[in-house]
């Protein structure tokens, strides 16, 4: 029978947008579907949770930071009082918020969310960005009530494929792109100042920006635009000097044009990284999971450069849409300006470039998943008709 309490959800996931941000599609999609609702989301201070669940009108509970270390150290004997302060604190927001669902995205936040839902047996919903799964999806896991994945393939018990909850500028860019993608694409370059009828390509490592993408294209930058190709290339902050004299050089020594130059776009970061999406005909950039998905959802073409070191994460994000031919996959280390000019330029102005961009379009559409948030928000309801009995 469903349970007549007024809707409240605690949500905890923090540290990396790509923790904080499905958590924010996820709140958007249970506020439209349930408008008073109480939603809580669970994060630290010092995150970026701090920053951007408050800007997304969601009040934020705070519980401390409580890292798991790898390898023994002091940390790992301070480890149990801080998870026991932590936990205390997840608790306190559950029992305050008469939480009936906790939806844990992972990250330092969730462990605590997921040990204080389960004393409490209150049902816990887990959702895991990457397709390798991290230490406290994996724990949470064990218990949770429904368990929600970004990629096939992802080794968690009773996983359901969700896809990544979208951004709500992204999603709307996905709406926007079915009704007119022109009209989407002009009003996006006209905030940029980009030609909306050039061929564009756009270039990002994230925020903090990938120095051996950046070489690799900086490298490239003559042969691009000679080629006739519009760069918007996003460097991560601090990392645009060398970029910009790349480029400026090219005015000097590289025999093009002023203008041919001023097609070379350089900013360290964008906020409205969905405008930048709506211009570009290509995509280069780090294969994070909330990129793969994003862009596939876009249904665009794009070039992925895993992060070298790590878990091997990133390639395995990437695997899917490569697979089904919606992106290629370079090493890092294999990328560099003959890799650029021997492959870019033809899928952006060569002869046949305009249908291989197509095909690679329809490929990387069919594994996007422009709903995942709604797929996730029906596990958490799922939870609230049944009152969360056992």
């Amino acid at each position: 029978m469903p349970d007549a309490r007024p809707v409240s959800v605690l949500l905890a996931g923090g540290g990396t947008a790509g923790h904080v941000n499905p958590l924010v599609a996820v709140a958007d999609e249970l506020r439209r579907r349930h408008p008073g609702a109480t939603l809580t989301a669970l994060g630290t201070a010092e995150g970026l949770e701090a920053r951007l669940v408050p800007a997304a009108g969601l009040p934020l509970a705070v519980v401390p930071r409580v890292p798991l270390p790898r390898r023994p150290s002091l940390d790992l004997l301070r480890l149990p009082g801080r998870l026991r302060a932590a936990i205390a604190a997840a608790g306190r927001a559950i029992d305050e918020n008469d939480a009936q669902v906790v939806v844990g995205f992972g990250g330092y936040v969730a462990t605590p969310a997921y040990l204080a839902a389960r004393r409490r047996g209150v049902p816990v919903v887990v959702h895991e960005q990457n397709a390798r799964p991290g230490l406290a999806n994996r724990l949470g896991a064990r218990w949770a009530r429904a368990v929600a994945v970004t990629f096939p393939g992802t080794s968690l018990p009773g996983a359901v494929v969700t896809g990544l909850p979208l951004r709500a500028p992204v999603a709307a860019l996905v709406a926007d792109r079915a009704a007119d993608a022109a009209a989407a694409r002009r009003s996006a370059a006209g905030v940029l100042g980009l030609d909306p009828d050039l061929p564009t390509l756009l270039v990002t490592g994230g925020s903090l920006g990938a120095a051996s993408i950046n070489a690799a294209v900086a490298s490239a930058a003559g042969d691009l635009l000679a080629a006739g190709v519009q760069v918007l290339h996003l460097t991560g902050r601090d990392k645009s000097g060398p970029v910009v004299a790349a480029r400026d050089a090219l005015a000097r020594e590289g025999g093009l044009t002023a203008e041919q130059v001023a097609r070379y776009h350089v900013l360290e970061y964008l906020d409205e990284m969905h405008l930048a999406l709506a211009c570009a005909d290509v995509v280069l950039a780090r294969s994070g999971a909330g990129t793969v998905c994003e862009v596939a959802a876009l249904g665009l073409p794009a070039v992925y450069v895993p992060l070298p070191i790590g878990n091997g994460e990133q390639r395995r994000n990437a695997g899917p849409v490569v697979a089904a031919g919606g992106a290629l996959l370079v090493a890092d280390d294999e990328l560099d300006a003959a890799w650029i000019t021997a492959h870019l330029p033809a899928l952006l102005v060569g002869p046949g470039s305009a249908p291989a961009r197509r095909r690679m379009a329809a490929a990387a559409a069919s594994v996007g998943v422009p709903d995942a948030a709604g797929r996730v928000v029906d596990l958490v309801e799922a939870q609230l008709v049944d009152g969360g009995a056992a």
